[in-house]
């Protein structure tokens, strides 16, 4: 496969002309200066692909249906609650369906890779399936359709507080204890989707495992990627802190070994000495803007972390809205908003947009343990092409070219996408669309129906 650019960045550098070989799902040749040969796709500007690093697929089904005010004053708790409800009429089905869906418009919105945090595995009231593993595969069957790059990242979440009260309600379906946890992940690793797939844990929380099992389950899984919630809300961090003797942050950096196969999910309520120190541990911030926002969670330390050089990357977390753009964006503008300045997210001088864009891809390729981020020989073919024709585009400097994607483009700006080499989005839409789509309307009329 060949594809060739009229504009691509390598590194921090733009070029012209550039064809790419690609074999086996990795880049094998790079030529800039180069001319079109008639078996090339040709594109107009060609980038590396982020990784989106974290999603809860099931959740995009809700996108819409929690936007009303109950008595008392709305928060991620009352939230939290209608999301168990929902989570009582979820088949396998359904979960397979919504995923599919969910990891197109991720693919349609320029992301070639997905890290599936994945915690629904049983049936509801808590009874396993007899196949341990039954909705894991769902989600790989959903990987497969689409063809977008799996890390997929099974959830330990064992209690239902920081002072392990036990699971209750749509909980149920989430827990298993440490053993039953490891025989759940052996049984993915031999069931991936693709060869690029890869498989990393997920301790839920602070508030959902304990120190000990999230201690054994480090120790029994020392490859791969660790993803863990950390400080999403205020009551979050003082449930903690009473609990534990330290904020979430402080006690997991003291506590266990975190360096660069970690990523910390809503790292958002940091003081500033926490901030420096998982900034210099090597580990990913993994950060949801649109979700973040959607939920009240609060705003990361952001000049801080990234004057320290932190690595990060972004995540749609509970998929109430899948845009490339508007996530790097809302980061940003969130900083410009708490501080009242510009271009907050930058150390030292430079593009906003190609700080954010190259920081994003470089971070979420490392937090999912994928061998992608830049355009360079021995990487992942994750790729994206963007439009340059676009009228939000078109009269950039290619130096200008990403301030443009992430502050003035819409959606629908990309034209294709490769994800490990897969052609799956071309002409701006997914191939497998249609299918995908009709499956998703029919599992949300059988669900809908039943709520």
């Amino acid at each position: 496969m060949t594809i060739h650019a009229k504009t691509a960045l390598l590194g921090s550098d733009w070029v012209s002309n550039l064809r790419v070989e690609i074999h086996g799902g990795r880049i094998t040749a790079l030529n800039p200066g180069s001319k079109p040969v008639p078996d090339d796709t040709c594109v107009d500007v060609l980038l590396p692909a982020l990784a989106n690093l974290h999603s809860h697929a099931f959740q995009r089904a809700m996108a819409g249906m929690t936007e009303i005010r109950a008595a008392g004053r709305e928060s991620f708790w009352t939230w939290r609650t209608l999301m168990y409800r929902f989570l009582d009429r979820l088949t396998p089905d359904q979960i397979e369906a919504i995923a599919a869906l969910v990891f197109m418009e991720m693919q349609e919105a320029g992301y070639a890779s997905v890290g599936e945090f994945h915690y629904v595995h049983h049936q509801p009231g808590g009874a396993p399936y007899a196949n341990l593993s039954e909705l894991s595969q769902r989600i790989f069957a959903a990987a497969s359709h689409s063809g977008i790059g799996l890390t997929h990242l099974p959830v330990l979440y064992t209690y239902g507080g920081v002072t392990q009260e036990p699971l209750a309600g749509g909980q149920l379906r989430f827990g298993n204890d440490v053993d039953r946890f490891l025989r759940l992940v052996e049984d993915c690793k031999s069931r991936l989707p693709h060869s690029d797939s890869n498989i990393g844990i997920a301790p839920h929380s602070l508030r959902a495992t304990s120190p000990d099992d999230l201690r054994q389950v480090v120790d029994q899984v020392p490859e791969g990627p660790v993803h863990i919630h950390i400080s999403e809300q205020v009551q979050e961090v003082t449930d903690v802190e009473a609990a534990l003797g330290q904020r979430p942050v402080a006690w997991l950096l003291d506590n266990i070994k975190v360096d660069a196969r970690w990523c910390l999910i809503h790292a958002t309520h940091m003081t500033d000495d926490e901030t420096r120190t998982l900034a210099r541990s090597g580990a990913v911030a993994g950060l949801c803007p649109i979700t973040e926002a959607n939920l009240g969670d609060g705003i990361f330390n952001g000049a801080v972390y990234i004057e320290e050089g932190g690595a990060f990357g972004v995540g749609s977390d509970s998929n109430i809205r899948i845009s490339l753009p508007e996530e790097l964006r809302t980061l940003e503008y969130s900083q410009r908003l708490r501080d009242r300045a510009r271009t907050v997210l930058v150390r030292g001088e430079g593009s906003v947009g190609q700080t954010l864009y190259s920081g994003a891809a470089q971070g979420g390729a490392q937090a999912l343990g994928r061998g992608a981020g830049q355009i360079a020989i021995g990487q992942l073919a994750d790729l994206v092409a963007i439009d340059r024709a676009h009228q939000t585009l078109c009269t950039l400097r290619d130096d200008q070219l990403l301030d443009g994607l992430c502050f003035a483009a819409p959606d629908g700006i990309v034209t294709d996408l490769w994800s490990a080499g897969r052609h799956q989005v071309q002409a701006g839409q997914h191939i497998a669309r249609d299918a995908i789509l009709t499956a998703y309307k029919s599992a949300m009329s059988d669900l809908l129906a039943g709520i």
